[in-house]
């Protein structure tokens, strides 16, 4: 269980600060929930605190490393499935909340833009994916967010 002020990440949303832990009537069971504030956009969600895929900690040390390692590795195969398919599979990969995924679909994504011109939707989910794992990276590591991203970028340049 987490407590107020740490930070969670949310699946499809990102990391969030934990603002408060609310007990509120559910039909006619109470539920306990987290109230939590997106760091991205200020958006404030409510997560059951039972929930299974609600939340999660913030990544280690061998998490982001793991990420790194699969960053440097270009020797895949790319999706040429049209631009909307593509689409679909990488939103749902996303809103596992998993670093691998998220970061899959990061190098999926700029290696495609290496071989033809992104779609529109594509390019923010590039933008998307590099943010999320930017901004859980600096948090976990106490690192600055630019240097996190410089550093993603430099992978594929």
């Amino acid at each position: 269980m987490f407590s107020i002020g740490e930070y969670a990440v949310c699946p499809g949303h990102g990391v969030g600060q934990i603002c408060d832990i609310e007990e509120r009537e559910v039909g006619s069971q109470k539920k306990t929930f987290y109230i939590i504030k997106i760091l991205a956009n200020g958006m404030t969600v409510m997560v059951p605190t039972d929930s299974e895929n609600g939340v999660r900690g913030l990544v280690n040390t061998d998490e982001v490393e793991e990420v790194y390692k699969l960053l440097t590795d270009h020797n895949i195969k790319v999706d040429n499935s049209t631009w909307n398919r593509r689409y679909r599979e990488y939103s749902a990969k996303i809103k596992t909340g998993s670093v691998i995924e998220i970061a899959e679909v990061l190098r999926q994504l700029f290696l495609l833009k290496d071989k033809k011109v992104l779609s529109f939707g594509e390019k923010k989910m590039l933008d998307q994916c590099r943010e999320l794992l930017a901004q859980e990276f600096s948090l976990s590591n106490k690192l600055d967010k630019n240097s996190i991203n410089e550093k993603i970028n430099s992978y594929f340049q």
